[in-house]
């Protein structure tokens, strides 16, 4: 078996030195990274739950005794292999060290194949746990993720599913989409569910600060940089050192600064206004528009090096009028977050305003729905009539991708009974999935009893496990 290509690791503990150093070679010789130890306090801290390795440990040693060893690696992770090793055939050790916990217990003059298939055994049942938790974090992960970029459009399915497998590849990336859908809240699932996680997620919005000031705020400056610059400030990008730096708006950047900015990109220094000192950078950066930055870069608006030195992967959001089969459980999200922020019970959605959100332009998006369902929780007048002739605007169904179908149009496919389901079952589900598929929570939100919930959930064929 050549594991050459492996991470798997086989750690030795071992008092006499011809015993562990011959046994990392005989391991080394069949690929695996065997490194020996005398002092297991040494060896221990190379442990830990997601270390792909196994332990092979003496059971009778000076420093600490084989069991002590077995039991602190069991404290670490239970599920880390032990195979004990002894010189002597001590039946009630080797009963006791099983009991503990032990993979296996081997006597050193037993055949060296013997060993080889033992530690083998260990090591895919190391690398059968290491990949069910991989695979358990990354299922924790999705369900995450789906109560951040809200919808069951497959648009939306797309997009969370490009966010999930970007944010595990460290590259610089553009996210595109209009004002208020949701580029900010991307970027910081980008940052979460990726390796940077535990570092600073730092957001800065380019439109909103003058030339003068976004550099000293990207950059930083050293004291008596300018009048005024009394002493040494830390800028946004080294604030960001080790996470991730999120450009908002980066179209309206000014073209100094770009090249500035470019210099970051390319070599991962900087130096603050008025220092001469680089700095090396060890960040990840997303950058924002609402506008189309490869064109700009042709009109001469955007510098093209640039675009293209950020734009090794991008994401496209689309606009809330590509996707309105989203707006009842985008509503109902927004709805519940209101409800615990400004402490209001829970209302039930009604027929009519749901028909209503459902055919509203969205010219704000994501944003403009939001503040809507704050206002509707706050009992405040929403003026839907006034905004628009709903009487004009074509129905669309963003999970067939059509948007050309008028209102009579559609009445004259459906009666009113079907449409009335359609709009319960959408009430429902937006329901259910807001409350996480809890049943007497979802019954409470909708007013109805429990009991015409379920009646109405085996109507339309939803389970609550699909929501949970």
């Amino acid at each position: 078996m050549n594991l050459a290509q492996s991470p798997a690791q086989v750690i030795i503990i071992d008092d006499e030195e011809t015993v562990r150093l011959s046994m990392a070679q005989t391991l080394q010789l069949e690929g695996y990274n065997a490194i020996a130890f005398e002092d297991p306090i040494e060896a221990l801290a190379h442990c830990n739950q997601q270390w792909q390795g196994v332990v092979i440990c003496d059971v009778r040693m000076n420093l600490m005794d084989g069991l002590e060893v077995l039991k602190k690696v069991i404290e670490i992770d239970s599920d880390i292999p032990v195979i004990m090793f002894s010189a002597h055939a001590d039946i009630n050790i080797a009963i006791q060290a099983i009991r503990m916990g032990a993979y296996d217990f081997l006597e050193k003059t037993d055949d060296p194949e013997n060993h080889l298939n033992t530690v083998q055994r260990a090591w895919k049942k190391r690398e059968l746990v290491i990949e069910n938790r991989n695979l358990r974090n990354s299922l924790q992960d999705q369900h995450k993720i789906e109560h951040k970029l809200v919808g069951q459009t497959p648009i939306m399915q797309r997009v969370r599913e490009s966010v999930m497998q970007l944010a595990q590849v460290d590259i610089d990336l553009i996210i595109n989409g209009e004002t208020g859908t949701g580029k900010e809240v991307v970027a910081q699932c980008l940052h979460q569910f990726g390796p940077r996680a535990d570092k600073p997620f730092v957001a800065i919005n380019c439109g909103a600060l003058s030339e003068s000031i976004i550099e000293s705020e990207l950059f930083g400056h050293e004291a008596g940089a300018f009048t005024g610059a009394i002493k040494k400030r830390i800028g946004k990008i080294e604030y960001a050192q080790g996470g991730t730096l999120f450009l908002d708006e980066i179209e309206s950047m000014p073209m100094p600064l770009q090249i500035k900015l470019l210099r970051v990109l390319q070599e991962r220094v900087l130096q603050r206004l008025g220092g001469n000192t680089d700095i090396n950078i060890d960040i990840r950066i997303i950058g924002a528009s609402k506008a189309d930055l490869l064109a700009l870069a042709d009109q001469g608006l955007f510098r093209e090096d640039l675009f293209y030195r950020l734009n090794v992967a991008h994401i496209d959001l689309p606009k809330l009028s590509a996707r309105k089969a989203d707006v009842p459980l985008l509503f109902s999200h927004f709805s519940e977050l209101a409800k615990q922020r400004f402490n209001r019970k829970s209302r039930a959605l009604p027929h009519h305003l749901l028909h209503q959100l459902e055919n509203k332009s969205w010219q704000g998006n994501v944003r403009e729905l939001r503040n809507m369902a704050e206002r509707w929780t706050l009992d405040l007048p929403l003026d839907i009539e006034h905004q628009e002739n709903i009487s004009d605007q074509p129905i669309v169904d963003s999970r067939k991708g059509t948007a050309d179908d008028s209102i009579s149009q559609t009445l004259n496919t459906e009666s009113l009974d079907q449409q009335l389901e359609q709009h319960e079952k959408q009430i429902i589900s937006a329901a259910l999935a807001v409350h996480k598929g809890h049943i007497e929570n979802t019954a409470a939100a909708l007013g109805v009893p429990r009991k015409k919930l379920y009646l109405r959930m085996k109507k339309y064929h939803l389970e609550k496990t699909d929501y949970q």
